[in-house]
């Protein structure tokens, strides 16, 4: 009975389910030190420390060592143990208290093992990596440009978001992910209007024309083409294993097409001799 419980991959799910309940629970300000629910999620450690010693035994070290997950699952609940025994042995609150407790959420990753077909997912993500590299490489390159060249025009202008190649490359970035990008030119043109030129209003307005419109260009050209081609390149690679499934099954049609229409064929050849 207790190893049919253990065994079963539907009852671990749960099991991490409700651990996961409990750990977002605990981190609520009103609820972050609340001695109840510490003790329960000591529990859950102590129940996987139970259930990898059921599969150790059931399966025998060898059978449970062979399988990754098992491996996996083992690696996290040894690291969360500590953080039970600092409940029997005082330990100042320092930063090995705080990694320790960090286990605590680690242990949650141990649900990616129940994602139907992760062998899958964790192939076609491979695949969708390697085949985005160069593309990832020259948006890389034409960030840590953009960001030299604004860094260039703009820093004194805009220190906070341009004022060294770090800052702009963050700021560029986040132009390509097309997130609150008006902002910034909004804010040079707002500076540029409050600080205008000796030569007047007319140089102030073409200056923040000329700064709109070079940021809808960097926009244009890393938001919209770069991060469509990125995501382009990774969803095709990603779904590489549908379109090789379908094109099979294409395959296979046209070969019994192709024994039909023979067939037939002799058949006419047999009538009509």
């Amino acid at each position: 009975m207790i190893k049919r419980f253990f065994l079963s991959e539907r009852n671990m799910m749960a099991a991490i389910l409700v651990n996961a309940v409990i750990i977002f629970m605990l981190y609520f300000p009103g609820w972050r030190h609340e001695p109840w629910l510490e003790f329960i999620d000591h529990l859950f450690i102590l129940f996987f420390l139970l259930e990898a010693g059921v599969k150790i035994f059931t399966l025998k070290p060898k059978g449970y060592f062979s399988d990754p997950w098992n491996r996996f699952d083992l690696i996290i609940v040894l690291g969360s143990l500590p953080s039970v025994l600092v409940q029997v042995i005082p330990v100042p609150d320092t930063s090995l208290l705080i990694i320790l407790r960090l286990f605590r959420l680690v242990r949650l990753i141990r649900f990616i093992r129940f994602v139907p077909h992760l062998s899958k997912v964790i192939a076609g993500l491979g695949r969708a990596l390697q085949a985005s590299v160069f593309v990832l490489l020259a948006l890389l390159f034409l960030n840590l440009l953009l960001a030299i060249f604004t860094c260039h025009f703009f820093a004194d202008i805009a220190p906070e978001y341009f004022g060294d190649p770090l800052i702009a490359s963050y700021s560029i970035f986040q132009m390509f992910t097309v997130e609150g990008w008006n902002e910034i030119p909004a804010q040079i043109a707002k500076h540029l209007s409050e600080h205008k030129t000796e030569a007047g209003i007319f140089s102030t307005s073409f200056l923040i024309g000329m700064t709109r419109l070079y940021f809808v260009l960097v926009v244009l050209l890393g938001g919209v083409f770069g991060m469509s081609l990125a995501n382009a390149v990774f969803v095709d690679e990603m779904t590489m294993d549908n379109n090789d499934a379908i094109e099979q099954k294409i395959d296979d049609l046209h070969a019994e097409v192709q024994e039909l229409k023979s067939l037939l064929l002799r058949n006419e050849q047999k009538e009509n001799p």
